[in-house]
């Protein structure tokens, strides 16, 4: 027989009994449940948040066995959303799940966010147009929105509070192609590159082929770092780093780095610095084409 109270009392001590009846009944919305989406729900269904909007369009392939959550031989082929809603359901059974398996559109976004407290980014790295409108409409409708993403062996988190830096302001993603939309997403994400250090291969990064190498560490630490901060934004507790502000944890390196970009992608050490090296990476991975 399952007990809300018991499954999630080992929480108790690291928030209050009180605190986790908000949780119970805080709303996240978390679009995309491939590599980090799907660590990001189920860390988030184990903190005891009761109440979920889920997306992907997407099926289980054996190229997501090496870092996927719900990948394996029981689900290959079938739709990660799916499998996401019986996993969460598995363990919370009275979790409320609204599941968009068609993926997010505009037609859908308002539905996808009504009630939110706070959007969980983990859509594909080459869903641009998407994630714009994803962002600009929690930013209308005062949702903070968070996005931690797994670089190499570590992580890189950014936040955008209502109010505050926009998505658009930090990335200035108008006006660009789709090759340097992508990148300029990447070197915002990831103002630090610290994993560029240990890139062994680089043409396994092929942004052509929207191919790029991702490892479980990356994943499980992208989880770890940006559901303690949905926690401290669903109970207003502690510091929560925000745009144009960021931070970046690399195990491999031994390295925290805090980052710092005013304005974002205009500002000079983006434009001049690091977007010529990722300029760099991505013509090594085209020589494979």
């Amino acid at each position: 027989m399952f007990d809300y109270r018991e499954a999630f009392s080992r929480n108790i001590g690291w928030v209050t009994a009180q605190e986790q009846e908000r949780l119970r009944n805080a709303t996240v919305a978390i679009g995309g449940l491939g590599g980090v989406g799907g660590d990001h729900s189920i860390v988030c269904a184990r903190m005891g948040i009761g109440n979920f909007r889920i997306s992907d369009m997407d099926t289980y392939d054996l190229v997501n066995f090496n870092r996927q959550a719900g990948a394996s031989m029981r689900t290959l082929g079938r739709p990660k959303s799916e499998v996401m809603v019986e996993t969460l359901h598995d363990i919370n059974p009275e979790a409320n799940i609204k599941n968009f398996p068609e993926g997010i559109n505009e037609a859908n976004l308002d539905d996808f966010l009504d009630g939110v407290d706070v959007y969980i980014d983990s859509l594909d790295i080459f869903a641009i147009d998407i994630r714009r409108k994803v962002f600009q409409r929690c930013y209308e409708k005062n949702i903070p929105a968070i996005t931690a993403a797994p670089m190499g062996m570590g992580t890189s988190m950014l936040v955008f509070m209502p109010g505050k830096m926009s998505f658009e302001e930090y990335f200035c993603l108008e006006g660009l192609n789709k090759e340097d939309q992508i990148i300029y997403f990447v070197m915002g994400v990831s103002p630090s590159m610290q994993q560029r250090h240990y890139l062994v291969f680089e043409r396994s990064v092929n942004f052509l082929k929207k191919k790029v190498p991702s490892v479980p560490m990356g994943i499980s630490l992208a989880a770890g770092v940006l559901c303690t901060n949905v926690l401290k934004l669903l109970l207003n507790r502690g510091e929560v780093i925000h745009a144009p502000k960021g931070m970046h944890f690399d195990a491999y390196r031994n390295k925290l780095v805090k980052t710092w970009r005013p304005w974002g992608n205009k500002n000079p050490i983006q434009k001049y610095y690091m977007y010529p090296k990722i300029k760099e990476i991505l013509k090594s991975g085209e020589h494979d084409n």
